[in-house]
């Protein structure tokens, strides 16, 4: 069953594939950040707002679930 719930933790999911498999849009050496080109620090950048995004969605299902059990707890008593 789809509810708002999972669709956020798909777009947590889903956003840094789509950030990384879209190359032309940090194909480039400006701006640069303390000296390291855009390419390299754009693709640094992605791995912590991915372990981020992630923790996000592993924290919600983990709500979702209990609300899940929680109803299947209520409905059978």
């Amino acid at each position: 069953m789809v509810t708002p719930m999972r669709v956020v933790i798909a777009v947590c999911l889903i956003a840094p594939f789509v950030a990384m498999l879209w190359v032309g849009s940090y194909a480039k050496t400006d701006p640069a950040f303390i000296g390291i080109p855009f390419f390299y620090w754009y693709q640094m950048a992605w791995v912590l707002i991915s372990t981020v995004l992630t923790m996000i969605a592993y924290k919600l299902w983990q709500r979702d679930q209990r609300a899940r059990s929680a109803a299947k707890g209520g409905a059978s008593q």
